[in-house]
C-alpha cells in the first residue's frame, strides 16, 4: 500500500470548473487536505464522461458544513451521521464525505468513526478501482493498486472479497455491474468465488436496490455476456430467474448500439430487461412487483414482455397504423425492436429487403401522428339514439368502420355513416 502520489491526471474540465474550484477553496480555507475520490477519478483516468464529483476530507462533517456556509455555499446534511454533506452551488451538487472507518457493519448499514487516515478510508471501499484519490492539483493516490486493475479491466474487491460481501451483499451485484462496464475477461477468480458463495444472501436485499443495480448493468454495451456469467455462477437465479433469452438481448443491444443510426433508437435498460425475459403478462407483473418498479415502468414492462401481438415487417400500412393507434408510437417502436431482435436471434441472416421493412416500421412510429375519431357520443344523441348502452354500441360500431377505412373518412362521412347505422 502506497500513500505517495503515483500518477498525474491530465487537465480536467470538471476540476477546473468555477463551481468545483469554489467548493474546494471553501473546504481548504482552514488548511484541510481535500481529495476527489471514487468514480470521478476512475472515469477521468479512463477518459470517460464524469457524472458525479465526490470529495473526501479529514474535517468532521460539522466543520465541513460551517466552511461551506461561510463561503456562501448551501450545505445539505444528506448523511451527516455517516459523515456525508452535499454542497449545492450554481445548480451543481458535490457529495463531501469525512474520512471514516467501519467500527461495526449491519448489512447495508455500518457504525463508523471518523479518521484522518486516507488509507484506512480507502480500505472500507468496495473495489480497488473505486479506492483512487486525486488532489485538486491532479496528483493520483492509489492505496490498493487500483490503477493496475483499471488498466487490466480487472474488477477486484479491496481486501478479502468474502468479508466485503458479508459487510454488504449489495456489493455482489455491484461486482457484476462494474464488470459489465469496466471489466475484461476473465473475471477475478477470488471475487467470483466469493460471489458464488454469497449469492443465496441476495434475497435479503430490497427490490429497489436489486432493480437499481440490474438497470445499471443493463445499460452496459454487452449485458448479455455478464448475465450469462451470473447464470453460470448461480447468482441470477436469486434475483432474476426469469431471465434466459440472452440471444434476443444480445441482438437488441447490437441494434440499439451499433446496428441502427436513428435518433429515436437509443439503448434502453427497461426494453433490454423485457428482451431477456420469457414470461406472460402475470410473470412480467410479478417481476415488476418484486423489483418495486413504478406503475409506469410496470405497465411498460408488461406491454413489452408479453404483448398481445407483435409487429411484423410483412404488415400492410393499415395494419401498422391500427396498432400504432392502439398502443402509441413509443411502445410500437419497442415491440418492433424486440420482434426484430427475436427474428435475428433465430435467423441470423436476413435479406436487405427484410431489413428495410423492419426499418420502415420504425420510421412509421417516428412519423406517426395520433388520430381521433371525428364524432362523439353527443352526435349519436342528436340523431335520436337514446341515452345508455345504445350510444356505446353505436360508437363502437362507427369506430370499427372508421378503422376499417384506415381512418380516412372525415367528420361528414362519419356522421353520414352514423346516421345510416342509427337508422338501422
Amino acid at each position: 500500500m502506497t500513500l505517495d502520489p503515483v500518477g498525474q491526471l491530465a487537465p480536467q474540465d470538471w476540476m477546473e470548473a468555477h463551481w468545483t474550484k469554489r467548493v474546494i477553496a471553501a473546504l481548504r480555507a482552514e488548511g484541510a487536505e481535500v481529495r476527489f475520490v471514487g468514480g470521478c477519478v476512475r472515469d477521468a483516468v479512463l477518459k470517460r464522461p464524469i457524472k458525479d464529483v465526490d470529495i473526501a476530507t479529514h474535517d468532521p462533517p460539522e466543520r465541513v458544513m460551517l466552511l461551506l456556509e461561510q463561503a456562501g455555499i448551501k450545505a445539505v446534511p444528506t448523511g451527516i451521521e455517516h459523515g456525508t454533506i452535499t454542497a449545492v452551488t450554481g445548480g451543481h451538487h458535490f457529495e463531501i464525505t469525512t474520512l471514516r472507518c467501519d467500527v461495526e457493519t449491519f448489512g447495508r448499514k455500518a457504525r463508523v468513526t471518523f479518521t484522518d487516515d486516507w488509507a484506512e478510508d480507502a480500505a472500507r471501499r468496495d473495489f480497488t478501482m473505486n479506492a483512487l484519490f486525486a488532489d485538486p492539483e491532479g496528483r493520483i493516490y492509489d492505496p490498493f493498486e487500483g490503477l493496475l486493475d483499471l488498466g487490466a479491466g480487472r474488477v477486484r474487491f479491496v481486501g478479502d472479497p468474502r468479508q466485503r460481501l458479508e459487510e454488504d451483499v449489495l456489493r455482489l451485484l455491484r461486482f457484476f455491474r462494474f464488470y459489465a462496464h469496466y471489466g475484461k475477461p476473465p473475471p477475478d477468480a477470488a471475487s467470483l468465488a466469493a460471489c458464488r458463495i454469497m449469492a443465496p444472501q441476495l434475497p435479503r436485499l430490497s427490490g429497489e436496490r436489486v432493480c437499481g443495480e440490474m438497470i445499471k448493468l443493463l445499460q452496459a454495451t454487452d449485458p448479455a455476456s455478464v448475465l450469462l456469467l451470473m447464470q453460470g455462477e448461480r447468482v441470477l437465479e436469486h434475483v432474476l430467474p426469469e431471465a434466459n433469452d440472452f440471444g434476443r438481448l444480445r441482438v437488441l443491444c447490437f441494434l440499439e448500439g451499433r446496428g441502427l443510426r436513428m435518433d429515436s433508437v437509443r439503448p434502453d435498460p427497461l426494453r433490454r430487461l423485457a428482451a431477456v425475459l420469457r414470461v406472460d403478462q402475470d410473470g412480467a407483473a410479478a417481476v415488476a412487483d418484486r423489483l418495486k418498479m413504478s406503475l409506469k415502468q410496470k405497465n411498460r414492462l408488461i406491454q413489452m414482455a408479453a404483448p398481445p401481438v407483435m409487429p411484423h415487417p410483412s404488415w400492410s400500412g393499415p395494419q401498422r397504423r391500427h396498432l400504432l393507434r392502439r398502443i402509441g408510437a413509443d411502445i410500437f417502436r419497442d415491440l418492433v425492436l424486440l420482434a426484430w431482435a427475436q427474428h435475428k436471434a433465430v435467423e441470423a441472416l436476413g435479406s436487405a429487403a427484410e431489413t428495410e421493412a423492419w426499418i420502415d416500421l420504425i420510421h412509421g412510429a417516428d412519423s406517426w401522428v395520433p388520430v381521433e375519431l371525428p364524432v362523439r357520443g353527443r352526435d349519436a344523441l342528436e340523431l335520436g339514439v337514446p341515452h345508455g348502452p345504445a350510444v356505446g354500441a353505436l360508437m363502437t360500431a362507427i369506430e370499427a368502420w372508421w378503422e376499417a377505412e384506415d381512418y380516412r373518412p372525415d367528420r361528414e362521412a362519419c356522421l353520414a355513416k352514423m346516421r345510416e347505422m342509427a337508422g338501422g
